[in-house]
């Protein structure tokens, strides 16, 4: 696993997120965006963390979490039609594709462990 290439992708998401955010109404600017951008933000604290720490399975675990909890947001926002269907649907491609390259990390990292014993 490349650093840059999570990071990179996560970086790309958090733009993404961040125009989205933009056009939610102005009564949610503290509520759902606030807490959408805390999420994407945790996001990328975590990848940082994973790839500086030496026991990465608990990071990878909260960073799976995290990943779920952005997804959830992200729907309701477009549940709530604070984005449409073509916003949700492109943001949501950027968190799978995260997704893959975590489960990805986590497997290598299960692998290791296994081979390890």
């Amino acid at each position: 696993m490349t650093a840059l290439t999570i990071e990179e992708k996560c970086r790309d998401m958090l733009m993404y997120g961040y125009q989205a955010i933009k056009q939610f109404p102005k009564h949610e600017t503290h509520v759902l965006a606030a807490e959408i951008r805390k999420s994407m933000l945790q996001l990328q604290r975590l990848i940082v963390t994973a790839f500086k720490r030496y026991h990465k399975k608990t990071t990878l675990t909260e960073l799976d979490i995290e990943l779920a909890i952005l997804k959830r947001q992200v729907r309701l926002a477009k549940d709530l039609r604070y984005i449409d269907v073509k916003k949700y649907q492109l943001w949501i491609e950027r968190l799978v594709e995260i997704g893959k390259m975590l489960g990805g990390w986590i497997k290598s990292i299960k692998n290791k462990q296994a081979v390890a014993l």
